[in-house]
């Protein structure tokens, strides 16, 4: 069904959503890159990409994305990135995402809040409210000296418990990662027009993002409803779903998509306009990125094995 669909669709509308997808990555790693090399961190636009796709795929099979980031500090750190540094880049980016999120869905349903179904509005009410949630959490990550202290501090507990091989060595590693993290993150705080800027590439990440929708109703031959109207639509539809607990909000967000959209897609167009909005943004995108995943897994294994050799050697 989805193949008959494609071959009916208009390709450049198509081809548009697909860029779209691969634009929005781009500015994640844009966003990423800039806030490591403030940090004085070495590394390379085009490993920021990697690390924007590996947060792609984790974030889309993990519920509610919460394997993306960690992921993204793993593959960091096998590329000799520092944690600290690592964890704040990818914590500011997460804050200015939650941000955005939150900002576009409430301007959003000033104007078009008679689209949503009475139970969306419940659904949107809470996934909005988790979204404050994370983004409190998030701040107090990033301003509290004394959390990140107090997590440290559990971690080598947990550590001197398991009785680790090398604990001292580690519980130095823990403890200066920690040391630059708050010098970094004293740094980014004192730098509110970086922050702003950050903010603002990540708004321009998602109006990209929230435009693929626009792209397959063009690209169905659909025409009437304005730009803004399905960005907007868009929007509260992402704030609604994106708190769900399941991977990739499977399932859900297909429902939420029909229920929204089907004021202005017709009937007989809707299951199609599903599984074409869904399958570039979220099921390409994942079958993509796992490549990324595959490749980056098997050239860290690669270092590993020869790093392994020369020691025995």
């Amino acid at each position: 069904e989805l193949l008959k669909i494609i071959d009916s669709t208009n390709k450049l509308f198509l081809l548009c959503s697909c860029l779209a997808m691969l634009i929005y990555c781009m500015l994640e790693a844009f966003n990423l890159m800039r806030t490591l090399k403030r940090l004085n961190t070495n590394t390379t636009y085009f490993k920021c990409l990697k690390y924007a796709f590996i947060g792609v795929f984790f974030s889309a099979i993990t519920p509610a994305a919460s394997g993306g980031q960690p992921m993204q500090v793993y593959y960091m750190h096998k590329d000799g990135l520092d944690i600290g540094h690592s964890s704040l880049a990818l914590l500011i980016n997460l804050t200015s995402f939650q941000i955005t999120t939150i900002l576009m869905a409430l301007i959003s349903l000033i104007f078009y809040h008679s689209y949503l179904s009475i139970g969306l509005r419940i659904f949107f009410v809470i996934g909005v409210g988790l979204n404050i949630i994370a983004l409190a959490l998030l701040l107090i990550s990033i301003f509290s000296k004394r959390l990140s202290n107090g997590l440290v501090n559990f971690a080598i507990k947990i550590m001197t418990k398991l009785k680790l091989r090398k604990l001292d060595k580690k519980v130095e590693d823990l403890r200066s990662s920690l040391e630059k993290y708050q010098v970094s993150a004293k740094y980014i705080r004192n730098n509110v027009p970086y922050v702003l800027k950050t903010l603002g590439i990540t708004i321009l990440q998602m109006i990209v993002y929230y435009s693929i929708p626009y792209y397959t109703y063009r690209a169905l031959g659909l025409s009437g409803d304005s730009y803004i109207k399905i960005l907007c639509l868009q929007a509260m539809l992402y704030a609604t779903v994106s708190g769900i607990p399941s991977p990739g909000a499977v399932g859900v967000t297909e429902g939420a998509f029909v229920t929204l959209f089907s004021s202005i897609i017709p009937n007989k167009l809707l299951n199609g306009a599903v599984l074409l909005n869904r399958g570039i943004s979220f099921y390409l995108m994942a079958v993509i990125s796992s490549i990324v995943v595959l490749i980056s897994t098997f050239l860290v294994k690669k270092k590993e094995n020869k790093e392994f050799k020369g020691i025995v050697k």
